[in-house]
């Protein structure tokens, strides 16, 4: 890299901070006008297992854990931590230099942000929820950019100039189509393909509703069923739908798997998806012009899963489900409803294509580029 511009990138804690980070990352690293980046974050999380894969990447540790939200002895060493992570990020800053400082919020921006405040560093935030966090709400006043995911996102942030860019998403999500996608996973293109997903981890709650119904899918020949149990999850699965419903291992329109590398196949092949309501989940699944039925998760931070997913709903795009309703049952009943009503199907297809977001990754490199100094 031969540029002038140096980066400092933060995100981290979890997935939906992390990946929009490095899909930003990703796409400065081909900008002819970047020299160095770098990124902040803790050793002991994902981000740093994700940003070795960068070999141009320097990745700058910073010991910071989430805020207790009680008074107490956790508290105070908490602030402590926060006090030696920002002492540690102005020393980062004054030895390297940014141009620009870019985060997606999490308890690991937090001494980032405060420092280019110290340091009165241009800084862009980017918020990944419906709702945003406690870091953005805070850092955005000061920021010379934030940008949201969601619309409703607004109306909770103080800031002169907020921009409306959807999640930045990885390039191979514009680049493979639907016939593509089929092909990688031997689908027949006549299928009406249904995809239940639960991130990385799985979502038992959804896993169990899938045990329920897959027989009852799988024996109508126009549906194929995918199903991403979860790593953790992919033994009990197995093992339970070898005794419910055996015959699963001669059927050739269900595929299920831990956990897809490459999660653009399925997504692009699915035209049903069932899922948790995590944003860059959304993100993606909307840039795949998927239907959707969404449980959030009932124990994410501010309930913020149900935020994202009622902004969908109410977009028509998607259809919304408690998790204590997700029973096999109920989950049938709204896929049948979805899957094999043409025109309910087209309808919510064409609401997520309508509220799809091009390019947000180059949307926002370029907002980012425009406030260095």
């Amino acid at each position: 890299m031969k540029g002038k511009n140096i980066y400092f990138i933060s995100g981290g804690g979890t997935g939906g901070h992390i990946y929009p980070a490095v899909t930003i990352v990703d796409k400065l690293l081909t900008d002819d006008e970047t020299k160095k980046i770098f990124y902040i974050g803790n050793p002991k999380n994902l981000e740093f297992e994700i940003t070795k894969g960068f070999n141009d990447v320097t990745f700058l540790p910073v010991n910071i854990t989430g805020m207790p939200r009680k008074l107490s002895l956790g508290f105070i060493i908490w602030l402590f931590k926060l006090f030696c992570a920002l002492a540690v990020c102005i020393y980062y800053i004054l030895k390297y230099k940014p141009s620009a400082i870019f985060t997606t919020g999490g308890y690991v921006s937090a001494p980032v942000v405060i420092s280019a405040m110290i340091l009165n560093k241009p800084y862009m935030i980017h918020d990944c929820d419906s709702v945003p966090g406690l870091v953005s709400k805070l850092a955005a006043p000061k920021a010379k950019i934030v940008s949201v995911a969601f619309e409703n996102s607004r109306k909770f942030l103080i800031s002169k100039n907020i921009i409306f860019n959807g999640n930045p998403i990885r390039e191979v999500f514009f680049n493979t189509d639907k016939t593509t996608a089929r092909e990688k996973l031997n689908i027949d293109e006549g299928k009406k393909v249904i995809f239940a997903m639960g991130g990385s981890q799985g979502a038992k709650t959804i896993n169990n509703a899938m045990l329920e119904i897959l027989e009852n899918l799988s024996s109508n020949n126009e549906n194929y069923i995918i199903v991403q149990t979860g790593n953790k999850n992919y033994d009990e699965f197995i093992s339970k739908l070898n005794e419910i419903y055996p015959e699963h291992k001669d059927k050739k329109n269900i595929l299920i798997k831990p956990y897809f590398n490459d999660m653009v196949y399925p997504l692009k092949a699915a035209d049903l998806v069932i899922s948790r309501a995590g944003s860059l989940s959304l993100s993606e699944i909307i840039q795949c012009h998927c239907a959707s039925i969404l449980i959030p998760y009932p124990f994410a931070a501010q309930n913020h899963q149900k935020k994202n997913a009622q902004e969908l709903c109410e977009k028509g795009c998607s259809i919304c489900m408690e998790d204590k309703d997700c029973t096999g049952a109920n989950l049938l009943n709204n896929i049948n409803n979805i899957i094999h009503n043409e025109s309910v199907l087209r309808d919510m297809t064409e609401k997520a294509i309508n509220i799809s977001k091009d390019n947000s990754s180059e949307k926002i490199v370029n907002q980012l580029k425009s406030i260095i100094k």
